[in-house]
């Protein structure tokens, strides 16, 4: 990695500012549903606590819009983050002013200080500088180790680095190493599943990944896109329809370049997105008129499973039908465990993406999974080539 990491750097007895994706889901109560963005980030705040570091986390949760939202609290989180890291972990009232600051100057080797809802102030999204000077002032040395908002141009991900000596951490650095290895070394085969709702929150994926891999499998509703691109009915499936010209040159360009692409052969249809919906498989690639494509088919999962069977990198971002709604999750969850299992025979798999990195928890398989991003859109930005604002700010090695 060509950036500095916090290993390179001599930290012993400093105060050490990491930026964290604590950005957790959170119950109507305000209690969190799912810790794994906190454990994620534990062994860059314990290796600083190991050298006698005071350390200060920040980070935003959900969309407050540049306003106090008790509702948006990180109470909860630092909370749970004392409770797995056996100690207290202090909540400042604000992440920024002179109470932040007092809180800051007081904070001993050892202890912990968790700053408030970076996004209770507007100044964090609009990377002002005065704010990110004020985020900067009470340590001594930053870390980044919030993947998922390295994409994003903000005070404490792109700003704060202008004024402190700064690193990744070690979630950060693993997040860069899979992605970094899939794009320019991976072991072949390579395969990419790429699944959602829209093909053109994926183009820029597509195009950067077609020179690269071995094997597109598409699924989702984007898939219909590109069945439509191939003149096969999708009957009232959701497509992109000025995305179809797109669709039928990203083929075309897959064919010159001799990647195989693989999409749905049949389908499980629904006559209305619903829990109560009529539904059926047809064994047909051509959807009916009145019927909405909502996951692929038995023929089409044995066709993917065996696909990612026989490869030996596997990235998997988005899911193969509507997930959220348990009938149509088949799909989903069949290319869940076929990534799982390709993994245990000895496959390096990557999964990103909300609905992905779901379907592989709801079915107990994370362990399996060699890893998973904590990023939604930096991860696919780092897929795109594009360079991420909260990475270029960190030191050079």
């Amino acid at each position: 990695m060509e950036k500095l990491s916090i290993s390179d750097l001599e930290i012993e007895g400093k105060k050490v500012l990491i930026r964290c994706d604590f950005n957790v889901p959170l119950d109507d109560k305000g209690r969190i549903i799912d810790d794994t963005r906190i454990k994620a980030v534990l062994p860059t705040i314990r290796y600083a606590l190991g050298r006698d570091c005071a350390v200060i986390l920040m980070s935003h949760l959900g969309r407050p819009k540049g306003k106090v939202d008790p509702k948006l609290s990180l109470q909860p989180v630092a909370e749970r983050l004392g409770e797995l890291l056996n100690i207290e972990v202090r909540k400042a009232p604000d992440c920024v002013g002179p109470d932040v600051e007092e809180m800051a100057r007081e904070l001993k080797g050892g202890e912990v200080l968790l700053l408030e809802n970076l996004r209770f102030h507007s100044a964090e999204e609009a990377n002002d500088e005065k704010f990110a000077q004020q985020l900067a002032s009470v340590a001594d040395v930053f870390v980044q180790d919030a993947f998922g908002t390295v994409h994003r141009a903000h005070a404490s991900t792109a700003g704060v680095p202008r004024y402190l000596p700064s690193c990744a951490g070690f979630l950060l650095q693993k997040e860069i190493k899979y992605l970094k290895e899939a794009l320019e070394e991976p072991e072949r085969p390579f395969l990419a599943i790429l699944g959602g709702a829209k093909i053109s929150t994926k183009i820029g994926v597509i195009k950067n990944l077609l020179p690269r891999v071995d094997c597109l499998v598409l699924g989702g509703a984007m898939a219909y896109t590109f069945l439509r691109a191939e003149s096969i009915e999708t009957g009232s499936s959701m497509v992109e329809e000025d995305e179809i010209d797109t669709a039928g040159k990203i083929l075309k360009e897959a064919s010159k370049k001799k990647v195989t692409v693989l999409l749905p052969l049949d389908h499980i249809v629904a006559n209305r997105v619903s829990e109560d919906a009529e539904s059926k498989e047809i064994s047909e690639v051509a959807i009916p008129e009145g019927w909405i494509g909502v996951d692929i088919g038995s023929f089409s999962i044995k066709r993917f499973s065996s696909a990612i069977s026989s490869s030996k990198t596997v990235l998997w971002n988005g899911p193969m039908g509507i997930f959220e709604i348990d009938k149509f999750s088949n799909g989903t969850r069949a290319i869940a465990e076929a990534v799982a299992e390709a993994t245990k025979k000895g496959s390096i798999s990557i999964v990103g993406g909300g609905d992905s990195v779901a379907a592989v928890a709801k079915v107990g398989l994370e362990k399996y999974i060699s890893h998973i991003s904590t990023g939604g859109g930096a991860t696919l930005e780092f897929l795109e080539g594009k360079e991420l604002p909260g990475i270029a700010a960190l030191n050079d090695k």
